[in-house]
């Protein structure tokens, strides 16, 4: 399939708007990092506690956040997961290691205290486990004659908690009367779990804690996996094509993830561990990108040795830009879905795979085709004044 057959596009010929572009981009995200005190990391890096809550009832966001601030010092997020499925995630910051698990706790108790039975004798159904369950069940359900063995009353338990824990209830019950259906629940089972728990307008169904120390050590390593990942890249195309084609490519490369991380510091946009998972795709993806230009040049240089060498670029450009933009469009398409339908969670991964691949496809064509052109003039400069010849002498053939 073409999108543009026989397409003949002077795109060097207006290269130099989008570089003016892309410096303009360059340093306004510079200069919103640098007035804003550096990027804004999550949880995943700058360290705290993240937990998914689902609710009973619609949560009150504003309620909530206000209700764990009085408890926990420091910024709280809460943010709705998916609209009308009553589940948020809070996250708090943790700048101490030592109180990993105080924090975790003040979380429970807080909510505990708004949205459980404070005070109760009895245990919280929604957020208790196997363990705790059976040593609260064992004794009761003995006294009211409901005789098993303990094989019987563990399978019990699993039952009763895969119940509980399966979609759509996704570990919260409203009433005790639900468990009727599952195998082994009578009537006096039912009675002996409203005699021996509760049930939460909540239940906790995960939690995340990453100490400071830890979260330093993430950032580290993840600034050292994508600059080895431009390093092997660097290696490999220099080695497959030349180095001037390496150095095009890992120069427009790195000019894709400084603006990319320009616009996370602009939309206050938080970096965690999705977003970095998400930036190392753009490199593969915005340099595979690349590659196939390259690779084109490379073939119409064997061909069409007498063209001079920016017609032969502008010529490649055009042969595959069909290609580019299938293959581009159809990312942007599905990273445009996960945006505004895949919920807070992918979000940032969404919006880093937006904006990298729209920036990674015109840099492709506006900055590194042109890196190769400058290049090029440059090798033709010293050639006319005499000077020894250097490393891309092949262009000139």
């Amino acid at each position: 399939m073409e999108l543009f057959r026989d397409s003949n596009f002077d795109f060097l010929g207006k290269k130099w708007p989008f570089i003016i572009f892309s410096l303009i981009l360059l340093v306004g995200g510079v200069v919103s990092i640098l007035v804003k005190g550096g990027l804004e990391y999550g949880i995943d890096f700058k360290g705290g506690a993240l937990m998914n809550v689902r609710f009973a009832e619609t949560p009150h966001l504003d309620k909530i956040r206000e209700l764990i601030s009085s408890k926990i010092p420091g910024e709280i997020s809460v943010q709705e997961v998916t609209s009308g499925q009553n589940e948020v995630i809070i996250g708090t910051e943790l700048n101490d290691d030592s109180r990993l698990d105080a924090v975790r706790i003040a979380l429970i108790e807080t909510l505990e205290a708004n949205f459980g039975e404070p005070g109760s004798s009895k245990i919280d159904f929604n957020n208790v486990g196997s363990t705790a369950l059976a040593e609260r069940l064992r004794q009761p359900l003995q006294a009211a004659g409901v005789a098993m063995s303990e094989d019987e009353l563990q399978g019990l338990i699993r039952s009763i908690l895969n119940y509980r824990d399966t979609p759509p209830r996704s570990g919260l019950i409203k009433s005790f009367d639900e468990l009727s259906g599952v195998a082994g629940v009578n009537a006096s089972v039912i009675n002996v779990l409203k005699q021996e728990s509760y049930l939460a307008g909540f239940t906790v169904r995960n939690v995340e804690i990453v100490g400071p120390k830890v979260g330093a050590e993430l950032r580290t390593k993840a600034l050292q996996a994508t600059l080895l990942a431009l390093l092997g890249m660097l290696v490999y195309i220099g080695f497959r094509f030349e180095f001037v084609y390496g150095f095009a490519a890992v120069l427009a490369v790195a000019h894709d993830i400084i603006i990319t991380l320009g616009f996370f510091s602009i939309f206050n946009k938080p970096i965690d561990l999705t977003v970095v998972a998400s930036l190392l795709t753009l490199v593969g993806y915005s340099m595979n990108d690349k590659i196939v230009v390259f690779d084109r040049i490379r073939e119409n240089l064997r061909l069409t040795r007498r063209e001079d060498f920016p017609t032969l670029v502008n010529n490649s450009i055009n042969q595959t830009l069909s290609r580019t933009i299938l293959t581009s469009g159809l990312t942007v398409l599905t990273a445009l879905a996960l945006l505004f339908f895949g919920g807070p969670v992918l979000n940032g991964f969404a919006f880093a795979f937006v904006v990298g691949v729209i920036i990674g496809t015109y840099s492709s064509i506006f900055i590194a085709s042109p890196i190769l052109i400058f290049w090029q003039n440059f090798i033709n400069s010293r050639k006319a004044s005499g000077a020894p010849a250097v490393a891309g002498k092949k262009f000139a053939k």
